[in-house]
């Protein structure tokens, strides 16, 4: 039986009006040291995006979307956060920010496949 270990994770939220504050999940990043694992998964609501925000501009926020998914897959995708190691990328990703896609709050958890459960967070929190 694998050893279960510490990971972190943060939800990814949409705000459309960040004056108003209403916001809805549309992603996870989940870090877990342990198995030097950094990822995300994201998927755009239109639906809730619209009822949000009628004006709102989803080009835009799906590519803010993919963005943090490019930053946790590293390379080029990850534009100048490719030379820092998942523990600063993840860091960098969850630092609160006043933009259209922000941060939850990081929580954490155990396990012994972080992919797996990745996308267990996605389904439950997001879909």
């Amino acid at each position: 039986m694998s050893e279960r270990v510490v990971f972190e994770y943060a939800l990814v939220r949409v705000v459309p009006r960040v004056e108003r504050g209403e916001c809805f999940n549309a992603g996870v990043v989940l870090y877990c040291r342990g198995h030097s694992f950094i990822g995300a998964l994201t998927q755009l609501d239109e639906v809730k995006l619209k009822a949000l925000d009628p004006a709102a501009d989803a080009a835009g926020v799906r590519a803010a979307l993919r963005a943090v998914e490019g930053v946790c897959a590293g390379g080029d995708e990850a534009g100048q956060a490719a030379g820092d190691d998942a523990g600063r990328r993840f860091r960098w990703l969850v630092a609160p920010r006043s933009t259209v896609v922000q941060p939850g709050p990081v929580h954490t958890g155990l396990t012994t496949d972080p992919r797996a459960e990745l996308n267990r967070l996605l389904e439950l929190l997001v879909r």
